[in-house]
């Protein structure tokens, strides 16, 4: 369990603001959402486990040459009733965008996020590598063609 006091807002709130805060490449603000013990898994990947694991993939994310939006087309929780320092889980449904250099490659993905005293614990994302296939197919294109 986290040393860093509860945070006073609902889920969904602190999901849209993670989001919202690795877009404007602010990873330290990012990081504040997240329990020091995060997960994060995606799909045929390896798991990362710790912030610290977490916060150097996300920086990588920032850098001039590199970049990250998202469409959330999505999102719901789910509380099964239980109050909310016991732990509730988001869903989301999104377009994930990342950028290298020029090309900008967009992929469905499909997000849970569990989260307890309103720091995230876990974030599994489930995408299609065909998807993420066609995605970068588009973005060289389009970059191509610029």
């Amino acid at each position: 369990m986290s040393d860093k006091p509860e945070l006073r807002q609902d889920a969904i709130t602190t999901v849209r603001e993670f989001f919202a805060a690795l877009e404007m490449s602010a990873v330290d603000e990012a990081l504040e959402l997240l329990d020091p013990d995060i997960v994060w898994k995606n799909t045929s990947l390896p798991d990362v486990r710790g912030i610290g694991r977490v916060g150097g993939l996300l920086r990588g994310l920032s850098r001039d040459s590199f970049g990250f939006r998202v469409d959330l087309n999505h999102i719901a929780i789910e509380a099964d009733g239980r109050p909310v320092s016991e732990g509730d889980t988001v869903l989301t449904e999104r377009t994930d965008y990342l950028r290298a250099g020029p090309v900008e490659i967009g992929f469905w993905v499909c997000g849970t996020f569990e989260l307890v005293d309103g720091r995230i614990t876990l974030w599994h994302d489930h995408f299609s590598w065909e998807n993420f296939l066609r995605g970068t197919v588009s973005g060289i294109w389009k970059a191509v063609r610029r």
